[in-house]
């Protein structure tokens, strides 16, 4: 009897020489690619929830608002565009004032609503009023007081409405928001302040 000396002879486990050959660079191109495939799947998780980064709720302080609760202010708050350009409306934080609402995106200070407002104490009848899809538009620039935002009363609807815009956010969020005023509260005749006599 004679031994078996060719190469395909089995290992004592039974185990093909060549299958174990073929085997070899599959694993290791396996072990490769596992850690490369979890490395991207990383990556790819950081840029999605860079884009989509979760925002706390938005805190907003107390403001005189008499009549935050009116049927205008309530049917106003109620129509609100969820977008206003690239901000989304936002959860605000409790306790939450009425008559509020807010947009935010991750890389800037909130857009404020409220509606419902007490004259504005500089809003007389030698007031700069501008004209935004049918409403008027009485503005305030914070600069002057250190605030990076503007903020917009409209004026003409029998309810004082303002909004809090952050600097260099663009017409957009003043166009969106005159024309849901326009669609839900009729127009009133101004009511400004007596100007001042020294």
């Amino acid at each position: 009897m004679s031994e078996n000396t060719s190469p395909e002879t089995n290992e004592p486990d039974g185990t093909d020489l060549d299958e174990v050959e073929r085997r070899s660079p599959a694993l290791i191109a396996t072990a490769i690619a596992l850690p490369v495939a979890l490395i991207v799947g990383l990556v790819i998780a950081a840029v999605i929830a860079g884009k989509n980064p979760t925002l706390e709720p938005v805190a907003l302080g107390p403001v005189p608002a008499p009549n935050a609760n009116s049927e205008a202010c309530v049917s106003l708050l109620e129509a609100l565009p969820e977008d206003i350009d690239d901000f989304t409306k936002a959860e605000l934080a409790e306790p939450a004032p009425a008559g509020a609402a807010a947009w935010q995106r991750s890389e800037s200070e909130p857009i404020v609503l409220r509606c419902g407002l007490d004259r504005p104490v500089e809003f007389d009848q030698a007031a700069a009023l501008q004209v935004v899809n049918g409403v008027q538009w009485f503005q305030i620039s914070g600069t002057d007081i250190g605030l990076a935002a503007s903020t917009w009363f409209a004026v003409d609807r029998g309810e004082y409405i303002g909004i809090t815009v952050p600097d260099g956010t663009g017409p957009t969020p003043i166009q969106e928001i005159s024309d849901t005023i326009s669609a839900t509260i009729p127009q009133q005749p101004l009511d400004p302040a007596p100007i001042a006599v020294p």
